[in-house]
């Protein structure tokens, strides 16, 4: 065998070569802050499951959640007032987290309506004292069969789901960083950390419990096809650019991007990747909001779930949503505006005609307010599409305001009660004006400020975003809008002579007397509403200061 074939066989170690070592990576922990102490928080909250005696759990569980919710807001403001919002605002977490002025705003707005949304949580006042045992919303012990003599024991003893506080953590952690996510990974990984604890949640209603496990199982299946749209999209537009960052996939949405590698150059720049994977990606993202197609799991997700936690979702998960769709119209493609507004066009008309016509048929005070939902999502996305400035801040002065009228209102629906626990059939409120004239002014005053009637945050907010909407060259939607805002004014202004106008029944439900806490989530909203309806200038100012994406 000659020596070059030996030589074949075996080879000379090769002098080492300067590897890069792999960096280890930078992150911003003050930047980060407010994300960081609410998973904190939820991961102590597990552990106090697990070492804390049970009767000492709901106060421990309580306290913790408000301090880590609190503690997460000052870091926000922390960081507004430190020039994070403005003239600071960068990428951080190796170019995984924006921290910019629309991420702190709705942050911001996530953590206030947490924080209220909590006390109805907390509620342990409405229902009678069961066995000795004071009892809130949620289910003795969840993993109990319904009806079983294991539940029957659970709630005798005394138990309560506490783990609800922590799963709350875990949603709002989630919902913290999903509008701030700059690159898609990070995206979906927020989207599936805020949605696994809300279906969990959805399941755990004390009364009712068939029907809110029915309500758990249909989000969680709907909730993971618009996972599946999403994550399909992701990797198209991956193949698209060769990257999930959002300023590398704008780059080569615009053209600039330099430095490609010849087996990367085969597929960049194919529209037809491009096309298909953002369409996706928003079809996830129309979901989460729940705008006509994608809204078939709102009224039975609102109806079934316990009712704190109802309020609490229609509230963070539209502010979270609608903040990630903003960054990724805003700053991803911005040069396919011509392709997407069309599109959003046809959605928000058929959110607002849809939720607004169909809600005048329904007869449950729940399902009312889902479809109330459902319209306003066509008015948020009225100002999504103005593609200007203003249509950011307008978007945001909204969810701001809409996050309070809806918790408030929810909360409301938890105090009127019968036999059964929460009376929600509309004909049990006949006459709850003259009952009880202080719940049912309340209630009007959270109806008018989403009819948009003068001097509520709801006019405020459908005011800008309709200006915006004109501005931006939108008028025919702005008219659809009015006209969808005249037909739901029908249904909402409906509730309120049915409460005033109408004979109370002497079967009909009671209204509960809440502890302060619920008293607390009820005040914030009427004061957060008639605030933002008389004096809105200053939010719109703060919501015009916040509306710049950093890319």
């Amino acid at each position: 065998m000659s020596t070059s074939a030996v030589h074949s066989l075996w080879t000379t170690a090769a002098e080492p070569a300067a590897v890069d070592k792999i960096g280890a990576p930078v992150i911003e922990y003050a930047q980060l802050a407010p994300t960081l102490i609410v998973v904190g928080a939820a991961v102590v909250g597990i552990l106090l499951e697990a070492l804390v005696p049970r009767r000492a759990r709901y106060y421990a569980q309580v306290f913790l959640t408000v301090v880590a919710l609190a503690a997460a807001f000052a870091a926000v403001v922390a960081l507004a007032a430190g020039g994070h919002a403005t003239t600071k605002a960068g990428i951080a977490a190796m170019g995984a987290i924006a921290v910019d002025g629309p991420a702190l705003f709705l942050q911001g707005t996530i953590l206030l309506a947490s924080i209220v949304a909590v006390f109805t949580f907390a509620e342990r006042r409405l229902d009678p004292a069961h066995h000795g045992h004071r009892v809130d919303s949620f289910a003795a012990e969840a993993a109990a069969v319904p009806g079983s003599d294991h539940e029957k024991a659970a709630a005798k003893a005394g138990f309560t789901t506490t783990e609800v506080f922590p799963l709350v953590l875990f949603a709002v952690g989630g919902m913290l960083v999903f509008p701030a996510a700059n690159d898609l990974l990070t995206l979906f990984i927020a989207l599936e950390v805020f949605s696994l604890p809300l279906y969990l949640l959805c399941a755990v209603a004390r009364r009712k419990r068939l029907m809110s496990q029915e309500a758990a199982v249909k989000y969680f299946l709907l909730g993971a096809f618009s996972s599946a749209f999403l994550l399909f999209g992701i990797a198209l537009l991956y193949g698209y650019a060769g990257s999930v960052s959002y300023a590398r996939i704008a780059d080569v949405v615009d053209g600039s991007v330099t430095g490609v590698t010849p087996a990367l150059a085969q597929t960049m720049g194919n529209d037809v990747l491009l096309l298909i994977g953002f369409a996706m990606v928003l079809m996830g993202l129309l979901f989460k909001v729940g705008a006509v197609p994608f809204h078939m799991w709102t009224p039975d997700v609102y109806q079934g779930a316990p009712t704190p936690v109802t309020g609490f979702m229609a509230a963070a998960t539209k502010v979270a949503a609608f903040g990630a769709m903003l960054r990724l119209l805003y700053v991803v493609v911005p040069g396919l505006t011509w392709d997407w507004r069309p599109v959003l066009w046809a959605v928000a008309i058929v959110t607002m005609l849809g939720g607004a016509i169909v809600a005048i048929t329904q007869t449950d005070v729940k399902r009312l307010l889902a479809y109330s939902s459902i319209a306003h999502a066509g008015f948020i996305l009225a100002g999504v599409i103005a593609a200007t400035p203003d249509g950011v801040s307008s978007v945001l002065f909204y969810l701001g305001a809409y996050s309070f009228v809806t918790i408030g209102a929810f909360a409301v629906v938890t105090l009127v009660r019968d036999a059964g626990g929460e009376a929600t059939h509309l004909s049990k409120w006949a006459g709850l004006g003259r009952r009880s004239p202080l719940v049912a002014a309340v209630f009007a005053v959270f109806l008018l400020a989403f009819a948009g009637i003068p001097l509520t945050s709801g006019f405020s907010g459908k005011f800008a975003v309709f200006k915006a909407a004109a501005e931006g060259g939108a008028g025919a939607l702005v008219v659809v809008g009015v006209i969808s805002s005249a037909i739901a004014a029908f249904f909402y202004i409906r509730v309120i002579v049915l409460m005033f106008f109408s004979e109370p029944k002497p079967e009909g439900p009671t209204v509960a007397v809440p502890s302060p806490l619920t008293m607390t989530t009820i005040g914030v909203g009427v004061a957060v509403t008639l605030m933002l309806g008389v004096a809105p200038q200053y939010f719109l100012d703060l919501a015009g200061q916040a509306g710049v994406f950093v890319r």
